[in-house]
């Protein structure tokens, strides 16, 4: 079975598309990421234009990937945090700084990704099958939502749908 291309209304990639925006979305949230949390912040470190900055900082609100608050020492200054769906795209973040790495740059970027307990660096992101095999291509299928509602499938693979 393929997926029918055609019923992008059924498809969460168009809808993630469409929340993110274009790339200055993504560096916002690279900075958020990062701890950045002002407006100020983010022009400084991104090098951004003002009214772009405003405008992405409010798409991104609007889409629920950020939230404003005011600063608890300062009432006036407002600041964007990210929220639960928000924190929910480092996976997709990651990946694709590693595919640009890959492929891009050719080389891993500096400064690496790394396990806080061990200092290591992070594996590559990868598909992954319920019961943590390493999944390539070749070993990835479609099947119908009410198929997998209907087949006695591990808990875990019921909980990702």
């Amino acid at each position: 079975m393929r997926e029918p291309l055609c019923d992008i209304a059924q498809c969460g990639l168009p809808l993630a598309l469409e929340a993110m925006g274009e790339r200055w979305s993504f560096m916002i949230l690279r900075a958020a990421f990062n701890g950045v949390r002002h407006f100020e912040d983010f022009l400084e470190a991104l090098g951004i234009a003002r009214n772009i900055l405003s405008n992405r900082l409010s798409r991104l609100v609007e889409a629920g990937i950020l939230k404003r608050e005011h600063c608890a020492n300062d009432r006036r200054r407002i600041e964007y945090r990210l929220t639960p769906k928000g924190l929910d795209l480092l996976p997709a973040m990651l990946a694709l700084r590693q595919w640009g790495e890959k492929w891009e740059l050719g080389v891993p970027a500096n400064p690496v990704m790394c396990d806080s307990r061990d200092g290591q660096p992070i594996a590559t992101i990868s598909i992954v099958a319920h019961d943590g095999r390493v999944l390539t291509p070749a070993d990835l299928t479609w099947r119908e939502l009410s198929e997998l509602q209907a087949d006695p499938a591990p808990a875990a693979l019921r909980k990702v749908l």
